[in-house]
């Protein structure tokens, strides 16, 4: 199952709480796909989600600054 997250209003360190709650609500094996913006979302989330002990499949640009990325 692909669950999608829009952060793309949200500022740090709210990006990584809201990413953090919606992946502890995946179920094993399914896909969190997080859409946020350039910059220090993109820098932090995939960072702080590694280190948690996710595993980020992808990180790609969506449009514009918006990027989407894939954590399991």
């Amino acid at each position: 199952m692909v669950k999608t997250l829009d952060i793309t209003n949200e500022q740090c360190p709210m990006t990584f709480v809201k990413t953090k709650v919606a992946l502890h609500e995946l179920s094993k094996g399914d896909v969190l796909e997080v859409l946020l913006c350039a910059g220090e979302p993109l820098e932090n989330v995939p960072r702080a989600v590694q280190e948690s002990g996710y595993k980020v499949l992808s990180v790609e640009q969506a449009e514009g600054n918006i990027y989407k990325i894939a954590i399991t």
